[in-house]
């Protein structure tokens, strides 16, 4: 615990830092809710686009084992760009998914088998389902990170700052009124010698 000064302006001060601190509680319980919703809900879009990614890979399995033809689609085009923007939540900037641009690759109708464009369209919904997990793995990550640091800023609020303002007050309190109590003691003494004084100062 800091050391503190027993005096009347400390006491304000430790006042006002717990008005503030009780103040600040209630908004960072809030912003832990908030976060907790949040990546929870990533959580379950994460979920969503897994479950939708196995199973077009499974769908592809079975169809892809009827052509013969051994073709590598990857050579039919080119990841140009993964585009993202920003998203805010709870004050906290994440990662938001976009698209993946593709640079494709001209090819003869001729000499590729014919359902080489159906796989093109699938590997590419693919691709754009693993960046968009990617992704939102990350703002997972951000967002994980913003509520461990959210829960120790509470954790520390609760058990050490406000207690600690609470003790610094009770203790400038007890002080400065041991402090009038002493002074109205001394008051009486001195009041009291005073009057002896003018007793005795008296002719009998």
């Amino acid at each position: 615990m800091a050391k503190i000064k027993y005096t009347k302006n400390e006491l304000k001060s430790q006042k006002d830092d717990l008005a503030r601190f009780t103040r600040y509680l209630p908004t960072l319980e809030l912003k832990k809710m908030q976060l907790i919703a949040e990546v929870r809900r990533i959580q379950d879009e994460i979920a969503e686009v897994q479950k939708e990614f196995d199973r077009v890979e499974a769908d592809v399995g079975r169809w892809v084992a009827v052509f013969a033809e051994p073709v590598d689609l990857r050579a039919f085009f080119q990841v140009e760009d993964i585009r993202t923007s920003t998203d805010n939540i709870a004050g906290i900037d994440i990662p938001v998914f976009e698209d993946v641009i593709f640079k494709d690759t001209e090819y003869s109708f001729f000499d590729t088998p014919v359902w080489v464009d159906s796989g093109l369209d699938v590997v590419k919904q693919q691709l754009r389902r693993r960046a968009q997990m990617k992704v939102l793995r990350q703002q997972e990550e951000v967002l994980r990170e913003e509520l461990r640091i959210t829960i120790q800023r509470i954790k520390l609020f609760e058990e050490v700052k406000i207690p600690e303002a609470k003790e610094n007050i009770r203790m400038i309190q007890i002080f400065l009124g041991d402090q009038q109590t002493a002074a109205v003691v001394r008051g009486k003494i001195a009041k009291t010698k005073i009057e002896r004084k003018r007793q005795e100062a008296v002719p009998a």
